[in-house]
């Protein structure tokens, strides 16, 4: 699989169950931003991070190198989609206030993605890169089946990059100075069927199926279901991010 095309088999699940991110991260960004005009959301996918950025923003220019993910995004007035890779964004020169990248850094050339963004940047403008790892469940035995299935099962089929994410981007080159700023992180509260749908957008999953030809999903779900407790709709998941932020002067 190509990375354009790693989740176009999976658009509609990762549009349907991957998670939003706190509201208070927008707000912050918000702030932060030295205007609130225009924002290029990098890697935008289906648009989780895209249409909270609407709610702060005039107009938010989001790109994703899928076509699949793009068409199954959720549509907003003040957002602009388009099929784009990282590099090159298809924005005029000095045009963004602000430039994000949700859980997508990993799969760009990060030099190539760095230089676009400046490129676009209006003068002080603010970059702003996050990510997270695997949300952790509370309960201690749902954890150690779903990490259990993460590394073992679909293990063996994460793409290269995915090893990014699991250190916490500190594998990746970030040539800025960093901004000081919260800590920001959700707690979930899913249903076996929400984290089977989550699961279900891995790309991870997705490449599991092409080399096997069949769905790991059901192994979780055999898994988990005995040990999830009686009567519980719902189990938390806490998912912290990592956040990088810095002016692109």
């Amino acid at each position: 699989m190509s990375k354009a095309t790693l989740f176009s088999g999976v658009a509609r699940e990762y549009a349907s169950f991957r998670p939003g991110y706190p509201p208070e991260l927008f707000a912050w960004l918000a702030r932060e931003s030295p205007a609130r005009n225009s924002v290029w959301d990098c890697g935008c996918g289906s648009g989780q991070a895209s249409v909270a950025l609407a709610g702060h923003f005039e107009t938010v220019h989001a790109t994703d190198v899928s076509p699949q993910q793009i068409a199954a995004a959720r549509a907003h007035p003040r957002v602009q989609y388009s099929v784009a890779p990282a590099e090159h964004s298809g924005l005029p020169a000095a045009a963004v206030d602000l430039v994000t990248v949700a859980q997508a850094l990993h799969w760009f050339d990060v030099p190539g993605f760095y230089a676009e963004a400046r490129r676009v940047a209006r003068p002080g403008a603010l970059l702003a890169i996050w990510t997270y790892p695997r949300p952790r469940f509370v309960n201690p035995e749902l954890d150690r089946i779903f990490f259990d299935f993460y590394s073992r099962v679909v293990g063996p089929y994460w793409p290269p990059d995915r090893r990014h994410v699991d250190a916490n981007y500190t594998t990746l080159p970030f040539p800025f100075e960093k901004l000081a700023h919260p800590d920001f992180a959700l707690t979930l509260d899913w249903s076996l069927e929400r984290v089977l749908g989550y699961v279900s957008s891995w790309s991870a999953t997705a490449r599991y199926r092409e080399a096997l030809a069949q769905d790991p999903v059901p192994l979780l779900a055999t898994a988990l279901a005995p040990a999830w407790p009686d009567g519980a709709a719902t189990e938390a998941l806490l998912m912290p991010l990592v956040l990088w932020a810095a002016r692109l002067d």
